[in-house]
């Protein structure tokens, strides 16, 4: 029920998301609680009721939700870049601002994020991988299970 559909409707557009420490705690907590909404509470041996514990539900998902938004995110950036170079999509994302940064530590990109999930599986040839999008596709599935991600 959860994947089907609670998951697509909380991780819609989740394929430009730049995934920071607050967001996925955010889906962490989320996901707890739709959790322990589905599998209701546990019933001890003396006869009463509790919640589950996040230890127990942290069993039934193994961070999930963040692997599939990593995979979603490398599928997409393999399908813009096997996009022909005049598409709209392909212009947006190769195009940079003729300004400046301004002072401090620079943002972190979507495109920073998806090339660090890259190397955290460690593909060293990208480029030549996401022109055989059949390969491409495996690693996408690899990511979805990847505990390192």
């Amino acid at each position: 029920m959860y994947q089907t559909l609670v998951r697509p409707v909380v991780t819609y557009a989740c394929e430009t998301w730049v995934l920071k420490e607050n967001i996925k705690s955010k889906l962490r907590v989320f996901e707890r609680k739709v959790l322990r909404r589905i599998y209701g509470p546990t019933k001890e041996t003396d006869g009463t009721w509790r919640i589950k514990l996040n230890e127990e539900l942290n069993g039934l998902t193994d961070n999930k939700n963040i692997n599939y938004i990593k995979a979603q995110r490398l599928a997409w950036f393999g399908h813009v870049h096997r996009m022909p170079d005049d598409s709209v999509v392909k212009r947006v994302y190769k195009w940079s601002p003729a300004l400046t940064r301004l002072l401090g530590r620079p943002k972190n990109r979507w495109e920073d994020d998806v090339k660090s999930d890259v190397a955290n599986l460690r593909i060293t040839n990208w480029k030549d991988c996401i022109r055989n999008q059949s390969k491409w596709k495996e690693f996408v599935e690899k990511a979805k299970t990847s505990p390192k991600l």
